[in-house]
């Protein structure tokens, strides 16, 4: 089962009002384990950049200028996502961005079903409680020290560490191979993953590959992240 946890960051809150996508990150979960496959690109918006939201990301205008607008990235994205589930923390707020940068080009429209909302799940699991994904961090005793301005892809890893406390705090991978006779369809080791024969070119600037090691560090040697290398 191939599940994308994806994130995304943009101008501001509404796209009818002009806002625009400026980032977007996704981490590849294969029978929820990460493979390593990520999806990582900044977007021009072709627009300038509200202060409010440079205070949250960071992405200014001399950042962005010379990144593709989302018309060059949009069938690369799509055909990254193909048909698979995309987890999102609050995905009604990806959701309607995504949609409305697709329903633009006349590209098809991601269907509300393949999306599954992490923050609906927190809410339902803990009714009442903080659910943002720093209040689920505390919770779940995931360090997000390095998120001092939220980042598509930093926060779809943290985002992917909460989804599986979210889910039990099962440890993936750990599912048994068959150990003799025949089934019929596919097995579970048909999904477990591989390196790739040739890395992907990174995506990720310099310095977020430090802080992101950084981020992994402070993890422990029990945490998941650290036994991907």
């Amino acid at each position: 089962m191939r599940e994308l946890v994806l994130d995304t960051e943009t101008t501001g809150f509404d796209p009818q009002q002009g806002d625009r996508i400026v980032e977007i990150g996704a981490v590849e979960l294969i029978n929820q384990m990460p493979t390593g496959r990520t999806y990582h690109q900044y977007i021009n918006p072709e627009r300038a950049m509200p202060n409010d939201a440079f205070e949250v990301h960071g992405l200014g205008d001399d950042f962005l200028r010379d990144k593709p607008v989302f018309k060059q990235i949009a069938q690369e994205f799509l055909d990254f996502v193909g048909t698979d589930k995309m987890v999102i923390h609050n995905a009604a707020f990806d959701m309607k961005f995504l949609n409305a940068e697709l329903g633009w080009l006349n590209l098809p429209l991601l269907p509300w079903e393949q999306a599954l909302d992490t923050l609906a799940i927190a809410r339902k699991k803990f009714p009442g409680s903080p659910a943002s994904l720093d209040a689920l961090c505390r919770r779940f005793n995931i360090d997000n020290s390095n998120r001092t301005l939220h980042g598509a892809l930093l926060d779809s890893e943290i985002l992917a560490e909460v989804y599986l406390e979210l889910l039990g705090g099962r440890q993936p991978g750990l599912v048994l191979a068959n150990s003799g006779g025949s089934t019929s369809g596919r097995s579970e080791e048909t999904w477990r993953a591989t390196k790739r024969p040739t890395p992907l070119a990174p995506r990720i600037t310099e310095d977020e590959a430090k802080a992101h090691a950084t981020f992994v560090e402070k993890l422990g040697e029990d945490a998941l992240w650290s036994k991907l290398g």
